[in-house]
């Protein structure tokens, strides 16, 4: 239930933050949101009366939050009326990709220590139905990798080509940068937590079934249905800081419409399920810009990462990428 909760809340601050003040909010949806809330409160703290048809204040929402720790139900999410989005989360999909359920899934981990609550959680996304029905033949879902005690977790936005051939995040060539890049944190790739926003490679249509050619940025729909996979391993993994990776990571765990452009929220710090959230460019910023100056951006970055984790820093660390 406390997932399902904060996957709400997180939902209304997004709008909020996107400049939607109201929502238009379903019969189903209020007498869901009912049952939740009351689990949990006496029944005469409830409104006796449906909640009022067509719109509601977001806030309200987020106020009714209750204190639970179980029960992991998803509710469902309240359609926004009217907010902007970036030009990566447009909500049409390409002709032939079908789109995945409005609904996104529910499930509950069972009790154990992280390693068992890990491996169960990735039985249910590797067996879910519809990240397999995503999936070409030959090829897999992707899941996350890394250390269950990591201090720090990476979140990129859709497996590519490599990836789903191998069903680990980052293994091609940005991922072989991003393993560089923390590595000169003073860290293994293997000390740290990496997932994806998305478990399978976004369809491109292609004429014949043959193999493809390029990669797309995962539309709206399709995040939606993967971020309670993703909301779970930072649950079980429980990390101090998350850093997404790119605009795309960014409008998953941000709000899609909450930003136009990457500059408006990169370096600084934000919050995602509970945990302090740094975003920052893609790796693949890199392989496309070589300068000095888009790397020390990047690593300026990470240096505010480094410092709130916190890990020791020496002077040349500081010194990495600036101009002489």
């Amino acid at each position: 239930m406390r997932r399902a909760i904060e996957a709400l809340t997180d939902e209304l601050r997004r709008l909020r933050t996107a400049g939607v003040k109201n929502v238009a909010v379903s019969d189903e949806a209020m007498a869901a949101l009912r049952a939740v809330i009351g689990a949990s409160r006496p029944a005469a703290a409830l409104p006796a009366a449906p909640a009022p048809p067509a719109r509601r204040q977001a806030e309200d929402a987020a106020a009714a939050r209750p204190a639970v720790t179980s029960m992991p139900v998803t509710a469902p999410a309240a359609a926004p009326t009217k907010a902007a989005k970036p030009a990566s989360a447009k909500s049409a999909l390409p002709e032939g990709v079908t789109p995945p359920p409005s609904a996104p899934p529910q499930f509950q981990l069972p009790e154990g220590d992280k390693a068992a609550r890990w491996a169960a959680l990735r039985e249910l996304v590797l067996n879910d139905p519809v990240c397999a029905a995503h999936v070409r033949a030959g090829k897999k879902v992707v899941f996350g990798v890394g250390a269950l005690d990591a201090r720090i977790m990476f979140v990129g936005e859709a497996p590519g080509a490599e990836e789903e051939m191998q069903g680990e995040p980052f293994v091609g060539p940005a991922g072989q940068l991003l393993t560089k890049m923390i590595q000169g944190m003073g860290l293994k790739r293997e000390d740290v937590y990496i997932g994806n926003i998305m478990n399978w490679r976004p369809e491109i249509p292609m004429v014949g079934g043959g193999a493809q050619i390029g990669n797309r940025a995962p539309v709206e729909e399709e995040m939606r249905y993967c971020l309670p996979y993703l909301r779970a391993q930072i649950e079980v993994v429980n990390p101090d800081l998350v850093v997404a990776l790119g605009a795309t990571a960014a409008q998953g765990l941000l709000g899609f419409g909450a930003f136009k452009a990457l500059g408006e929220v990169r370096g600084k710090w934000h919050e995602f399920a509970g945990k302090p959230l740094m975003v920052t460019y893609h790796p693949s910023y890199i392989l496309r810009n070589q300068s000095n100056r888009s790397k020390r951006m990047i690593w300026e970055d990470l240096l505010k990462v480094m410092e709130r984790a916190p890990l020791p820093i020496s002077d040349r660390q500081r010194a990495y990428f600036i101009d002489k």
